[in-house]
């Protein structure tokens, strides 16, 4: 589904275009069907920057939660329908991990697979609670780029697209080549916080 198609799409809906959008924001959260920077995208092109924020914010949200207590409620082998079980190995520490900030600091970085997260830390300790400040406020970063990206070209600001557009290369570059160390250092700091909470016990 390209951009046009889902422009033609919304703009079909009328008046509830708005719920169409937040429809497709979840459904790419929990389904994937449609890559969400293609959606986020969309949500700046047609509403603009505030109304495109808070849509998109709703529909991540909800879809986060949705994928999040699934999870919850029909366990790992539904989450392995979903996830790539090499994916659930690799993020399995964090289903060992009561810290919501380490948490925290994987949904900021770019390129983390953020709705798989959603599904793998549905397994684990985190509340609903937390679960719903971490996934809702590590995600503003990103929905923020894509629906300013969307607003400016459709307004045709093609010198501030492209400011932005080397900030967003540059953020990924650098979360491309420290993603796997910040990942190792968080294991090690999980590791460290369970022999710590161990020796206290003792």
């Amino acid at each position: 589904m390209d951009r046009k198609r889902i422009k033609s799409f919304l703009d079909s809906l009328g008046p509830v275009s708005f719920l169409g959008f937040i429809f497709l924001q979840i459904l790419q959260v929990v389904a994937a069907p449609i890559p969400g920077e293609v959606t986020g995208f969309i949500g700046g092109y047609i509403y603009g920057p505030a109304l495109g924020i808070l849509l998109s914010t709703i529909g991540l949200t909800i879809g986060s939660l949705a994928a999040f207590m699934l999870s919850r409620m029909f366990g790992r082998p539904f989450v392995e329908k979903f996830v790539k079980k090499e994916t659930v190995a690799k993020y399995d520490y964090l289903l060992h991990h009561k810290g919501a900030f380490l948490v925290f600091l994987l949904f900021l970085i770019p390129g983390t697979p953020k709705d798989f997260l959603c599904y793998i830390l549905g397994l684990g300790h985190l509340s609903t609670k937390e679960f719903f400040v971490i996934s809702t406020v590590g995600r503003f970063g990103g929905t923020v780029l894509l629906t300013l990206g969307g607003n400016y070209i459709h307004h045709h600001q093609y010198y501030r697209f492209f400011i932005l557009l080397g900030i967003a290369i540059i953020l990924i570059f650098l979360s491309l080549v420290y993603k796997d160390r910040l990942e190792k250092m968080f294991r090690i700091w999980h590791v460290r916080s369970r022999e710590g909470g161990g020796e206290k016990k003792k």
